[in-house]
């Protein structure tokens, strides 16, 4: 434990994630879902109805109920914090929404030296209302974990310099490799402004933390190591201090593992594409791994969900530290039973 440890990261120390991304041996392999909390759920849907995505973030009470909705429901072992990541963007002062079906827009792109003024510091005043929320959860949560998380610099970049989302990134790429200097100074400006959002989690009680970098998979290796992981690395080792767990995740990152790792994690995400005994070779030794199940096999029968998901702690039995998750987030259309039924299946194969 930290000298910097808040009561709640006290209280949650020896629970099976956070061992589990410490590499100490676990009772079960404990099990979270990213995008646990969301659709997927009716009682969500019923609580969100009439309420736009970024106003159900500022609302304290409203963010706690979404983030403990999926840990009641399906005993989850670890809860994550009901935001967004441009939660921090917009509470700097820029113009952007959470369009239905589209997401992140924002109406004016950041493509100058001189837009790079908009993007102010943040301060914990800004986001007051996550201070609140994350209080009155980690009372409610008593031993169960309470995952922070952030949106990394280079995912924050693209939503910015695109203007919404992307498949090819031809504006992102454009600055990062036509004007190298504005692109490492935007990027540094959004790494300190996802500390600032990652400490005032922590501060509050969050018992760990994930850097969501959600379309870095389409980067080359050494593209990334040039162009974001020393912005990420800074996001990562600025929060070190605190002694919280770090996770970093991306989709489509089987090329980089090493590099994330590398990044300064503590524990590398894996995505479906990647058996997470060849995720061990890539990333190396003295680092946890968090996945893989496929978000999609939960459409499928409750014995091809067991057996995939053998699969997945069959390749994770060599591990130094294994955090089960899917390989993405969960689909809307996902029956939450299906969820409920794999958490129980996974702790009880893996019950030592």
């Amino acid at each position: 434990m930290s000298a910097n440890d808040t009561p709640q990261q006290s209280v949650t120390y020896d629970s099976a994630f956070l061992k589990a991304c410490r590499r100490e041996p676990v009772p079960h392999t404990p099990v979270w879902f990213m995008r646990q909390a969301g659709r997927s759920l009716p009682e969500y849907r019923k609580v969100r109805e009439g309420v736009p995505m970024l106003e159900s973030c500022t609302r304290p009470e409203l963010a706690a109920e979404i983030t403990l909705q999926p840990v009641r429901r399906h005993g989850v072992d670890a809860a994550v914090f009901f935001s967004d990541i441009v939660v921090p963007l917009k509470a700097i002062g820029i113009d952007l929404d959470i369009k239905p079906g589209v997401g992140p827009v924002v109406e004016k792109p950041i493509r100058t030296r001189a837009d790079l003024a908009r993007l102010r510091d943040l301060t914990p005043e800004d986001v007051s209302y996550v201070t609140e929320a994350i209080g009155l959860l980690t009372r409610e949560l008593g031993a169960t974990p309470l995952i922070g998380f952030a949106g990394a610099p280079f995912t924050l970049a693209s939503y910015l310099v695109e203007g919404g989302p992307s498949r090819t990134y031809e504006n992102a790429k454009a600055m990062m490799y036509g004007d190298p200097e504005l692109w490492a100074d935007l990027l540094d400006r959004l790494a300190d402004i996802t500390i600032a959002f990652l400490k005032v989690q922590i501060e509050a009680g969050a018992s760990a933390i994930q850097v969501f970098d959600s379309w870095v998979g389409s980067l080359a290796p050494a593209d990334y190591r040039r162009s974001v992981m020393p912005a990420s690395a800074k996001v990562l080792d600025a929060v070190a201090g605190y002694g919280v767990p770090r996770i970093h995740f991306g989709v489509g990152t089987g090329e980089l593992l090493k590099l994330m790792g590398e990044a300064g994690a503590d524990v590398v995400g894996v995505d479906w594409r990647v058996p997470l005994d060849e995720a061990a070779r890539r990333v190396g030794p003295g680092k946890a791994l968090q996945g893989n199940l496929d978000p999609t096999i939960l459409f499928t029968t409750p014995e091809a969900v067991e057996a995939k998901t053998d699969e997945v702690l069959e390749a994770a039995a060599g591990l130094e530290g294994h955090v089960f998750n899917l390989g993405h987030g969960v689909m809307p259309s996902t029956d939450p039973d299906a969820l409920t039924r794999l958490v129980e299946y996974v702790h009880t194969r893996t019950a030592r």
